[in-house]
């Protein structure tokens, strides 16, 4: 019996820490009549049930809105309601199309892309999952035409048809291995290709789709019926805020530790005109996408490709340069004019000082990397030049031996390190620069690991084992970095995960792990290749670096671990190498 003693009430909240039990915020988008947003009760009752805190959301297609929105959440529920305008998805009305409420229409494909690039978990339902699919580049089916009737007339807690759930998803996995389920159908549009982001969970007698979610290992799942009128509907809310409780974590995660990608090639792409304040799908990483993937810091690197014997270098880059110097100088400038012009929010960053404080001060951080020696024209004062620039670490070659020393994909031009190139570590050493060891020949590796005075690193390698790829590093290797005291970092290229089929972040973790069992927790990171055909399934740019934190909080790291992990193992290589420099 409901008593109206305020004090009464108020105990229960005082009586306990003043915290409280952390619920996680589900957004729920709300329906619109009457000039007024409206809901139907069981969808937040539902969200309470199952241990959420539902957050309406009303249909206003304002971005600085839906943005600060967005920052408040930690799952988005897609509600049920009219029909999608079509136009929407590029098609014309169907006459059998039925009622269309364009008042959410906008808002709510706005809100799914927002959440979807913030890799925000969501579940649609009913009109949620075409939203999802519409938003997302599938297409819709107008009107259901079937001899199963998809739109009944029944209460709406009345099971009307069955579905068959596909074996292996995550859909059987939330009922406990079911292959059929009963549902309540009430709807007359579809989905009829779910895009290359979804794959289909279930399905009615008649083929129609009646449920989708991920192809990439992200928490999305729609459903064309309506669970919040059904007990049997439960699991379904407590995977969302189960799912919704592990982002707020991960967010959390990120907001302690500094996330380090050590190396992508976008710099490739600035000479050609390309935004990086702007959300560019030309480019993996843009400021848009490092602060939806909460990615604090990236170290992008100046990419020269190697000549041909008899081939120019300014033939290979196309741009009027004199040699690999300038052209290397050259992207060195432009990524200083993009930082300039978004200081705001973004830094160069030199030390592990720099990138501490721009962490602290809620910026993004850049810093800077070399992609093959050629970039020093046989001059050792270029090393020191380079140092002074501010670069972090070069890529003593590329694919193809250079004049410092043989590549994993090179003659054995040199047998190993050449002369010039045991120059070159000396005063790499000399001048506090990392020894990056990713596309060296094995011979090149183990002369360079015996030669330098610091440790070396690996900016974006994998390992052999699991993959057989000259450019992968063998188990001994793998010891040899740890014992030298240095890391390997695993990266996102495909064909340097896995031999045949597709890979994913389940490939990325599998070469980490490996790598961790061989070499130990102090010896791994992150160096995604990005924008040099690094990505995958899972990890397919830099707005989708927290999944990695996700997967990796799943698997039981520590803190401490993910921290390692996610740039520390680097940045105290990084600091080694830097105090050990001989300063001139």
């Amino acid at each position: 019996m409901r008593t109206y003693d305020l004090k009464s009430h108020l105990e229960k909240f005082y009586g306990q820490y003043p915290e409280g039990k952390h619920r996680p915020v589900i957004g729920i988008t709300t329906n619109y009549a009457e000039r007024g947003a409206r809901l139907a009760d069981r969808y937040y009752l539902s969200v309470v049930e199952a241990g959420g805190t539902p957050m309406l959301i009303p249909p206003v297609d304002d971005s600085d809105v839906i943005v600060s929105t967005l920052e408040h959440l930690d799952g988005l529920l897609l509600t049920g309601g009219a029909d999608i305008n079509p136009l929407w998805a590029g098609e014309e009305p169907s006459a059998r199309l039925g009622n269309i409420n364009n008042t959410r229409d906008l808002p709510e494909l706005l809100i799914t892309r927002l959440a979807y690039n913030r890799q925000i978990p969501i579940l649609g339902i009913c009109r949620g999952i075409q939203t999802m699919v519409v938003a997302l580049d599938g297409k819709v089916q107008q009107h259901v035409v079937s001899e199963i009737k998809h739109s009944q007339d029944a209460p709406q807690e009345e099971l009307t048809h069955s579905v068959t759930v596909e074996q292996g998803t995550v859909l059987q996995r939330i009922f406990n291995g079911r292959e059929k389920l009963l549902v309540n159908s009430l709807h007359h549009q579809a989905v009829a290709d779910p895009g290359r982001r979804f794959c289909v969970s279930a399905r009615a007698a008649d083929g129609v789709i009646e449920a989708i979610e991920s192809r990439e290992y992200k928490p999305m799942l729609g459903v064309q019926w309506h669970p919040e009128w059904l007990p049997e509907g439960t699991p379904l809310f407590k995977w969302l805020v189960e799912e919704a409780e592990k982002f707020h974590l991960a967010k959390q995660m990120h907001s302690r530790v500094l996330t380090l990608d050590t190396h992508c090639d976008t710099p490739m792409f600035f000479p050609k005109g390309i935004d990086f304040g702007k959300r560019d799908p030309k480019i993996l990483y843009d400021l848009h996408k490092m602060t939806e993937g909460r990615q604090d810091a990236v170290i992008m690197a100046a990419y020269l490709p190697q000549p041909k014997i008899g081939e120019m270098f300014s033939q290979k880059v196309a741009f009027d340069v004199t040699g690999p110097t300038q052209y290397a100088d050259l992207i060195f400038d432009k990524i200083e004019e993009i930082v300039r012009n978004n200081r705001n929010y973004l830094s160069i960053a030199r030390t592990a000082t720099d990138l501490y404080e721009d962490k602290r001060k809620g910026r993004r951080s850049v810093m800077l990397g070399i992609e093959n020696g050629l970039a020093l024209c046989h001059d050792l004062q270029n090393v020191r030049h380079f140092a002074q620039r501010g670069v972090v670490y070069i890529t003593l070659c590329h694919n193809g031996d250079n004049d410092i020393c043989d590549s994993a994909k090179g003659c054995n031009t040199n047998d190993g390190l050449s002369r010039f190139g045991r120059d070159v570590v000396r005063e790499m050493n000399d001048c506090g620069l990392m020894i990056d060891l990713s596309h060296a020949g094995e011979k090149t590796f183990y002369d360079v690991a015996e030669l330098s005075r610091v440790p070396v690193v690996c900016s974006h390698s994998n390992c052999r084992a699991l993959c057989n790829h000259p450019r992968n590093l063998t188990d001994d290797q793998l010891r040899v970095l740890a014992n030298k005291g240095g890391v390997a970092q695993i990266t996102l290229y495909p064909g340097f995960l896995r031999e045949h089929g597709e890979a994913t972040i389940m490939d990325v973790l599998r070469h980490l792990e490996h790598a961790i069992n061989v070499m130990g927790i102090d010896h791994v990171g992150i160096g995604t290749d990005f924008d040099g055909d690094g990505g995958v399934r899972g990890m397919a740019d830099a707005s989708e670096m927290i999944n990695f934190t996700r997967h990796l909080m799943a698997r039981r790291y520590s803190e401490r671990d993910i921290q390692k992990i996610w740039g520390g193992n680097w940045i105290r290589v990084m600091a080694q190498v830097q105090s050990a420099a001989n300063k001139k």
